[in-house]
């Protein structure tokens, strides 16, 4: 049983992701001056965390193009793995900011320098604006794709990266504590990393070909086997394509029955079940695989040979 594989994003996903592009390019402008005008190290960081931002809003946006491309002989599942590619990328770009912007506030913790309070709270405040519409604009497309979720956790870490400077500014202006700068500088930092560890996660299972989140391959196995004709199920692989996009196949041993039915069920049990919608299996009636067949084992088996083992 097989299924189209063009998945890909809709039109409404690539105009979120533009009009968040200019909203951040415009304003990391003004913050890169600001920044520099106040000697602020939490504005910079902010910017170049905006910087990252638009960095991996054109990766996405790139992504999604690449993925409406038609498969072809040599690429049979199409580029959608380019969304999950760029994903990963914008995962790491996320560490690499922390890791700098953690840096740079080592040097001003050992020597702070002078700080215009009142002009950063005002450049900050902008930039929070701007994020805070940044993020209602992806909100409605973050779930559907890893990649534009990617976008968006970039966004929520610039936004409370936005609120960290406010509140530095604030102290700077108001009691002239100028060591709240770097301090807001690695909060900035601490959030970015965060905000980086599950896209990496996801990212790396996915390419590693785990199986998808809130898929237990056990219970898929005892599911199938469940139905009337299936004696049990063996060679049971789930994987990720891309966000959304679930593969599986499997072997199943079945009774000398009507064929057609049994695999109508596993397809509407994979469907309705497990949100599985492209899957390749193989019946095996049970007389012709009584010899050959693998022994079917139970899904904890430590031998890594289980009825529903995952690679």
């Amino acid at each position: 049983m097989s299924h189209d594989h063009n998945h890909a994003p809709g039109d409404a996903n690539r105009r979120r992701l533009a009009v968040v592009l200019a909203l951040v390019l415009l304003y990391m402008g003004a913050e890169v001056v600001g920044g520099l005008l106040t000697n602020s190290l939490a504005l910079l960081s902010d910017a170049g965390h905006m910087l990252s931002d638009a960095a991996s809003i054109g990766l996405a946006l790139f992504a999604m193009s690449m993925a409406r491309r038609p498969r072809t002989a040599d690429r049979t599942f199409g580029y959608h793995r380019t969304e999950i590619l760029a994903a990963l990328a914008n995962g790491v770009t996320l560490v690499v900011v922390a890791v700098y912007i953690v840096v740079e506030a080592w040097h001003r913790f050992q020597d702070p320098p002078e700080v215009d309070g009142s002009t950063m709270m005002l450049i900050a405040s902008g930039g929070l604006v701007v994020n805070l519409i940044g993020l209602a604009v992806l909100h409605g497309g973050h779930g559907d794709s890893l990649n534009l979720r990617g976008a968006w956790l970039h966004v929520l870490a610039d936004t409370l990266g936005s609120v960290q400077a406010i509140a530095a500014g604030a102290l700077i202006w108001a009691f002239g504590w100028n060591l709240a700068d770097p301090v807001a500088a690695v909060l900035i930092a601490l959030l970015v990393a965060w905000s980086s560890w599950s896209l990496l996660n996801e990212s790396v299972n996915i390419l590693m070909e785990a199986s998808p989140q809130g898929v237990d391959t056990g219970e898929v196995a005892r599911e199938l086997t469940a139905i009337e004709g299936v004696i049990d199920i063996h060679d049971l692989h789930v994987w990720t394509i891309t966000s959304g996009f679930h593969s599986l196949s499997a072997h199943a041993r079945v009774e000398d029955t009507e064929h057609q039915p049994v695999l109508e069920e596993i397809q509407r049990i994979l469907h309705e079940r497990f949100g599985v919608e492209h899957c390749t299996v193989q019946l095996e009636p049970f007389d012709d695989c009584a010899q050959g067949c693998p022994e079917p084992m139970a899904p904890d088996d430590p031998s890594g040979q289980s009825v529903a083992e995952t690679v």
